[in-house]
């Protein structure tokens, strides 16, 4: 792999990193202190 395409790889997770953070920030104005457990429920199905 090169490391342009490495690079490009890791800014694209930072990005994503990033986005999830955003995201979860809505899911807690929008579900309050359920947020962890509805996330939880969306991961196990």
């Amino acid at each position: 792999m090169s490391q342009d395409t490495a690079l490009s790889l890791a800014q694209k997770i930072i990005q994503l990193d990033m986005l999830r953070d955003e995201l979860y920030e809505q899911l807690i104005l929008i579900s309050g202190n359920q947020a962890a457990d509805i996330l939880r429920v969306a991961q196990n199905a």
